[in-house]
């Protein structure tokens, strides 16, 4: 009797883990979705890595969502109307992925600050890759890195390209952002900081046509709690080079990918992102949003073209 009761268990749990289901799974009774745990280690450090979908639903394809390099991935749902991006791809059937980086939001924290570098991080991509692939059972899943997250992203696919179905690289950093010498091994972050990517009138005050009040607020007080004072420099130092100095190989990709951005973002090189199509395997896209910046992921402007134009290219 033990024996088959041991044999009912292991065949639950199997099934459990099939099922997609993670740990301390919770239901947003008011928005009907379901956000998941799933344990995850590397390098003796606890990565956090979770699942949100829609209540009650089993999805059949996954992307998952890589953060840039402050803060982590709680900027993926901000909680006010429809401008979680998060929440819009959990409609469109998608199981969403969200890993932090270690050292960064909800994952263990480092000693050294400059240990998670882009080549480090691209090490963790992978296994929250394979984590992904032994839950769900799917051989590939799409991939989306924002910033920073565009080049650690674009490293662990140059080197896992059957593991990906579709690339999305949003607001890449082509090349160096400008020569500077990163000395300190972890970045003090601020409220300032946090609000520093939005985009402001002639006086320096926050232009609420382009981010609406509520949305700045909820993002910078997600930062705050998640990220608390301080994150990892490793992937700013990579970032603070000379702008002759490729940072993302996009030759070395074989995926189909989407290039968007806006044409008002700071970080950028505009006549790389010009002349990247050209250099894309087939099936890949440039698309620019005229006006938008950085976050144009929450603008309310730019926000629906942003959405509308990820999920046109992840259907094609």
């Amino acid at each position: 009797m033990k024996k088959i009761l041991s044999i009912f268990i292991c065949i639950l749990l199997a099934a459990y883990s099939l099922t997609g289901c993670g740990t301390d799974g919770s239901v947003d009774k008011e928005t009907g979705f379901e956000y998941s745990e799933y344990p995850l280690e590397r390098n003796g450090i606890a990565l956090h890595l979770d699942r949100i979908c829609v209540e009650g639903a089993e999805p059949d394809k996954d992307i998952l969502l890589i953060h840039g390099v402050t803060y982590s991935s709680n900027e993926f749902d901000t909680d006010y109307k429809d401008y979680s991006l998060v929440r819009k791809l959990a409609k469109e059937g998608y199981g969403v992925w969200r890993l932090d980086i270690a050292g960064f939001g909800q994952s263990g924290q480092v000693d050294d600050g400059f240990m998670p570098d882009s080549d480090y991080a691209a090490r963790d991509i992978d296994a929250a890759v394979e984590k992904i692939r032994q839950t769900t059972g799917h051989e590939k899943i799409d991939i989306l890195g924002w910033s920073w997250g565009t080049v650690t992203v674009s490293r662990y696919a140059a080197a896992h390209a059957g593991q990906i179905r579709k690339l999305i690289l949003y607001a890449p950093i082509l090349c160096g952002i400008g020569e500077y010498d990163v000395t300190e091994p972890f970045h003090h972050n601020t409220w300032e900081h946090a609000a520093d990517d939005f985009q402001a009138k002639e006086d320096g005050s926050f232009d609420y046509s382009i981010t609406e009040k509520n949305v700045i607020e909820i993002y910078c007080s997600n930062c705050w709690h998640y990220d608390g004072e301080y994150s990892p420099n490793g992937g700013r130092r990579d970032l603070c080079i000379s702008e002759d100095e490729e940072l993302i190989d996009l030759t070395k990709l074989s995926n189909p990918t989407l290039i968007i951005c806006g044409d008002n973002d700071p970080y950028l090189n505009n006549d790389k992102i010009a002349g990247s199509k050209e250099l894309l395997p087939e099936g890949s896209d440039v698309k620019v949003i005229s006006g938008a910046s950085h976050v144009m992921m929450i603008e309310k402007p730019y926000y629906h073209q942003f959405q509308d134009a990820l999920i046109s290219f992840l259907s094609d």
